[in-house]
């Protein structure tokens, strides 16, 4: 075990975690709502520092990030659990394993470790994902900081279910971010993930005002969060609040989890969702689980700039000085000269 970071020690041996917008008050010998985080004596300890339950190579393009080193590699680490409970939960299998089965899996793997692994791999950066990389801050807090000096690159795929601390603290040596902006309805948070809106919305405002480079993805659900009007406001806020160049990923989904009497998402409501963030002004929309609207296209003259295959760059415009070779239009972006 080591101990926490971001936590106040309160009377009583109780604790407040600072890390998530839960911000959790924890009695002594009791768990946070992650589930990964406990009080013992007075002193926060993290349960999953160095327990890593899945590792693997990915193209960036799965994270999802299109603008941030596209067509790089990135070393994925997670840790079990999660803040958050949604229903539809695609990796709810490591996400909800100490909630649903009261227990920590996975195996050791020092910060040290991973950073080799991702130089051996020719990974461009480490990406903390596929379960809440905000539980296992610690962990990611001491494998980024060893991956900067690495000159390597440091992602966060995330709920966005951060304290304002959490990101400051990470500010040197977080690069990009994907944040699920789930709905844009406090009700829907409040009833299928057990948290508010709001932080989130907070979240991504603060990461934009940090410099971090930022995207964000929606998984449209039938019935839940695919209203026209739900969708304009969540489109008219990236727009006005993050900008017209973050990119929007928008997801189908596929029955799962708790959801399995949900059909898959029409495609037909992605492409109206893909022209509502049109509308709002939106640069860079792209489908995600559907064989098409993937390349990077010029907002300006059209121009195909990366054409996608799946996660693999299939075909790539050189761009000058990050800007498009036809007709001059700066690409938003980091590392946006292609393949590296």
């Amino acid at each position: 075990m080591k101990e926490a970071m971001l936590y106040e020690k309160m009377k009583d041996k109780q604790v407040r975690c600072r890390l998530c917008a839960h911000r959790c008050t924890i009695g002594d010998g009791h768990l946070g709502l992650c589930q990964v985080r406990e009080n013992r004596a007075g002193t926060l300890y993290t349960l999953v520092y160095g327990r890593t339950i899945s590792q693997a190579v990915d193209h960036i393009e799965k994270k999802p990030l299109f603008h941030f080193h596209p067509g790089s590699l990135s070393y994925s680490i997670a840790t079990p659990g999660c803040n958050f409970r949604c229903a539809w939960c695609q990796n709810w299998e490591i996400s909800q394993m100490p909630r649903e089965q009261h227990l920590l899996g996975g195996y050791p793997a020092t910060p040290e470790r991973i950073v080799a692994e991702a130089r051996r791999s020719g990974c461009r950066s480490i990406a903390y994902t596929y379960t809440e990389p905000t539980i296992f801050f610690e962990y990611a807090h001491d494998t980024a900081r060893l991956a900067t000096e690495a000159g390597l690159a440091n992602v966060f795929v995330s709920n966005g279910y951060m304290t304002p601390e959490m990101l400051d603290t990470a500010r040197p040596w977080l690069d990009a971010v994907n944040i699920d902006l789930k709905a844009f309805r406090d009700e829907t948070y409040r009833r299928h993930i057990g948290a508010r809106l709001q932080p989130v919305l907070d979240t991504l405002k603060k990461i934009k005002t940090l410099g971090i480079w930022l995207e964000v993805t929606t998984l449209i659900i039938p019935g839940l969060n695919d209203d026209p009007a739900e969708l304009e406001g969540l489109a008219g806020f990236i727009k006005q609040k993050l900008g017209a160049d973050t990119p929007w990923h928008i997801s189908r989904f596929f029955p799962h989890f708790r959801l399995n009497d949900v059909p898959p998402t029409p495609e037909s409501t992605l492409h109206r969702a893909a022209d509502i963030g049109r509308a709002a002004g939106l640069r860079y929309i792209y489908l995600g689980n559907v064989a098409e609207e993937t390349d990077t296209v010029c907002p300006g003259c059209g121009k195909v700039l990366m054409r996608r295959l799946g996660f693999n760059i299939a075909e790539n415009a050189i761009l000058q000085d990050g800007q498009c070779p036809d007709c001059g239009e700066t690409i938003a972006g980091v590392g946006m000269a292609g393949t590296e």
